[in-house]
């Protein structure tokens, strides 16, 4: 009954009637705005920004903004808005998807909520699919916008990061969906303020928005860079390690594959290395390397845990001990056996930043979309992105003759059977635009052409400059073009002299696509604005979608017909609507896809908006970063001592908590075990904070220029910040990766993903807090500190003040990160044993894990 309800008055019927009525009062304005001069209209800007600032809505000025812009298109650009974009603008302001046919004037219609919402100075996206688009549309649609007295932006891959900056800080920006999506994800790697393009996301309008947040929403956007570090240093890093002698210079614990370089060990290493300070900021590549040759050399076992096959390590699986082909260690590890083993050393690359598109754009404040094919998704689009589609009415009627489909028993038959009919259609005149699937149908096509002496265009969506201009002349008189389906998509196909008369356009298909909008949006190139056209597609039985889903089915309606032989050819309405049916479930499928990947992209997105925000709240910090750093340096400290002192107190391993002293807060030679002997537990994590207060005043001390620890504080939090989050991007890929095959235990792959992985990011807080500790405790500190980038190769190493660290918080209004356990220490906890003894050793073997920053594969 709900739903029945809601039916009703949601139906696109009354939404249109509600939007009429703003349409008739935005007209009413025609003839005030048509009497204003060129200056009276352009004042129309500054004023309608002065009372938005002063607290007018958006909605209370939309009425006679959409007027002043109207009457300026039609002065600047010889366009007036018809009353049908009027309702297609209002329905973009309003944070919806309008779906408008081909040739209806999306551009022009676009300008409109664009100007309304420029008005608020915070910025307007409009996204095109492509460089091409994005550019023509800045140009002509940006003469209106200027005249109009707004500032406009273009943003290309091509352009530089000021140019880039520039764009962003124009009241509307032009630019495709990958370039924002990269940009988004490069700023929340830059390490200054000022390296910062975007300055938010307030409203965008994705044109081709079924395209973009659809069809590309199954690829994520990802940012890769090479592992920090080189070949020699690996191999000097081996060299160095096979030298060292069990137990005296370094440990190893089996049972959590970890391992540390004893006192003795640190000596050698630095003597070595010829440093000072192995655990200075400037040595984190070089102690990375040393741990990673510690591991391949005394953890990881030939024969075991990989394989030497044709100069090549490869990995073991632990499970099936099959070799894991095309697998490699990430973070360094599998270069470091490389080195153990001789052979040569491959490039390593990691993830340095990942997004997908359906994330990126539910950012947006509000978003909005246009297309010519969005119905048929409208479950998707109000599910994933609270966006309703409006089907906008015609300016015209459709005349446009769509002709059911043809099945052919063979593609053979099908492909001469389209060679015929354009040469038919060519023969007289009329242009013909055939729409392929595949390249592969497209040159076989051509041939076929070539043969009968047709010229013709082929078009394959690698050159967008070319390809619309070739779409633009499809409509001469006489004109053949072949392009898959997609092709053109943004331009109009306008029909040359004479060939109204002729039919107007032709479109053939053929083959049905996967989806029924991309077979919507090629139909859609003829008939525009009331001019006559045809479309009709060519099937076979052995098309690829007909073999996957539809053709037992049409083969019992061929059979009921008694259709056969090689020229056999049925046209039909039903056939037409099993086809259709098989797309329905193709598209289905699609669906499950693409909300599988948002499910999984969720978990790193609360992830992602933690370790984002809190690390821009470091970046923007002008006066102190104590209140960030000291209780990292308490949690630290307090889970070393409670990992450490379980039991009665002649149980306690004080030996550990002395051995992390030495290592992580102050000078070695000034504590002892015996300083801590005979104290309670609270006294030991008063007397090593006292300790670590002691070291930072003298830091402070020496750091007594202008923001000089400032400076000093976000060098040492951006590094180890970005160092980790993209080691935990790497593991939570492999995660993704190989936790399919969880479902064969009977478990639910998405739960264990959710559950593994906030494991893993509280276990990277907690290395967070222990790396950031120990460098600001431990490094020599130096003027004129410089920070630097991940993204650049350098290694390690990134709102609401009263930050507690990067510990989890609340990243939108109602929804906790519960998962994250906010307030928690930063240790896990298992329940696989109930004792307390093996409780205690598995936090210990944890927390040795976290003291070196690794995390078993």
């Amino acid at each position: 009954m709900a739903k029945f309800i809601e039916k009703i008055f949601d139906s696109n019927k009354t939404v249109l009637k509600r939007y009429g009525k703003i349409a008739d009062k935005i007209e009413a304005l025609e003839e005030d705005m048509a009497g204003l001069s060129d200056d009276e209209l352009k004042a129309r800007t500054p004023e309608f920004q002065r009372r938005y600032s002063e607290g007018e809505s958006l909605d209370d000025l939309l009425v006679e903004t959409f007027a002043t812009v109207r009457e300026a298109a039609k002065r600047v650009l010889g366009l007036f808005p018809y009353r049908v974009q009027l309702i297609g603008g209002i329905t973009l302001h309003e944070g919806n998807i309008a779906e408008m046919k081909t040739g209806e004037g999306k551009t022009l219609t676009a300008t409109l909520p664009v100007y309304l919402n420029a008005v608020s100075g915070k910025g307007v996206h409009v996204v095109t699919v492509n460089d091409y688009l994005a550019t023509r549309d800045s140009e002509e649609m940006g003469e209106l916008y200027r005249w109009l007295g707004l500032t406009v932006g273009l943003n290309l891959n091509s352009k530089g990061a000021d140019e880039k900056r520039e764009a962003f800080a124009a009241d509307i920006t032009y630019t495709t969906n990958n370039e924002i999506g990269f940009d988004y994800l490069r700023d929340n790697m830059a390490v200054y303020k000022s390296q910062l393009t975007l300055r938010g996301l307030n409203f965008a309008i994705v044109d081709e928005v079924d395209s973009i947040l659809v069809d590309e929403a199954r690829t994520p956007l990802i940012i890769s860079g090479p592992q920090s570090g080189s070949t020699a240093l690996y191999n000097r890093a081996d060299f160095f390690v096979k030298s060292l002698t069990y137990d005296e210079d370094y440990t190893v614990d089996v049972q959590s594959k970890s391992v540390a370089l004893t006192e003795l060990g640190i000596d050698k290493a630095e003597k070595n290395f010829n440093t000072d300070n192995l655990y200075d900021l400037e040595n984190q590549t070089l102690l990375h390397h040393i741990d990673q040759a510690l591991r391949a050399n005394s953890i990881m076992e030939r024969d075991v845990d990989y394989v030497v096959h044709e100069d090549e390590v490869k990995i073991v699986d632990g499970f099936t001990g099959r070799i894991m082909e095309g697998r490699r260690y990430s973070d360094g590890l599998h270069q470091a056996i490389e080195a153990k083993e001789n052979v040569e050393i491959q490039d390593e690359s990691k993830t340095l930043a990942t997004i997908t598109f359906q994330n990126l754009f539910r950012m947006y404040d509000k978003l909005s979309g246009m297309t010519g094919t969005a119905k048929t998704e409208e479950e998707e689009f109000r599910e994933i992105y609270d966006m309703d589609v409006i089907v906008i009415p015609t300016n015209e009627p459709i005349i446009r003759e769509d002709k059911p489909d043809l099945i052919y028993p063979t593609l053979q038959s099908k492909f001469e059977a389209v060679a015929e009919e354009i040469k038919r259609r060519h023969e007289k005149g009329q242009p013909v635009l055939v729409g392929t699937v595949a390249v592969e149908t497209s040159e076989l096509l051509s041939q076929l052409l070539q043969k009968e002496g047709i010229p013709h265009e082929v078009l394959n969506a690698k050159n967008h400059f070319k390809e619309a201009e070739i779409v633009q002349t499809a409509g001469e008189k006489g004109a053949v073009t072949i392009a898959t389906n997609m092709a053109g998509r943004g331009t109009d196909i306008k029909l040359g002299p004479g060939v109204k008369e002729l039919g107007g356009l032709a479109v053939i298909g053929t083959e049905r696509h996967e989806s029924r909008r991309i077979d919507n949006q090629l139909r859609g190139r003829a008939g525009r604005q009331g001019d006559p056209g045809a479309s009709q597609f060519y099937l076979s039985l052995e098309d690829d979608l007909m073999r996957r889903f539809g053709s037992e089915a049409i083969q019992r309606v061929l059979e009921t017909f008694r259709i056969e032989g090689e020229d056999a050819v049925i046209q039909s309405g039903m056939v037409s609507r099993q086809v259709e049916s098989a797309q329905e479930r193709v598209e289905g499928n699609n669906y499950d896809v693409r909300r599988n990947v948002l499910k999984y992209d969720d978990v790193m997105r609360e992830q992602r908006e933690v370790i984002y925000a809190q690390r821009n709240e470091v970046m923007d910090e002008q006066e102190s970063l104590k209140y960030v750093t000291v209780p990292m340096i308490r949690r630290t400290v307090q889970t070393i001592v409670e990992t450490n002192t379980f039991g009665n107190q002649e149980e306690w391993n004080l030996s550990n908590i002395v051995d992390f002293a030495k290592s992580s807060l102050v000078n070695p030679d000034t504590i002892e075990e015996s300083d801590l002997e005979g104290l309670s537990r609270q006294q030991i994590e008063d007397y090593l904070l006292g300790r670590a207060k002691e070291v930072y005043n003298e830091k402070e001390e020496i750091l007594n220029g202008p923001n000089q620890l400032l400076e000093f504080e976000k060098v040492v939090i951006l590094r180890v910040v970005d160092s980790k989050w993209t080691d935990h991007i790497d593991q939570m890929d492999h995660l993704r990766q190989g936790i399919g095959l969880r479902s064969y235990g009977q478990e639910n792959p998405l739960t264990i993903y959710q559950q593994e992985g906030y494991r893993k990011f509280e276990e990277m807080i907690s290395s967070i807090d222990f790396e950031i500790t120990r460098l600001l405790m431990k490094s020599q500190v130096r003027q004129n500190l410089e920070r630097e980038a991940v993204n650049e190769g350098k290694v390690s190493t990134n709102k609401n003040k009263r930050m507690s660290g990067f510990r989890p918080k609340q990243t939108q209004p109602g929804k906790k990160l519960e998962d994250f356990r906010s307030n928690a220490t930063p240790r896990t906890h298992s329940s696989s044993d109930s004792s307390e003894e093996a409780e205690a050793n598995r936090r210990l073997n944890r927390r040795q894990r976290r003291r070196l920053g690794k995390e078993e594969k």
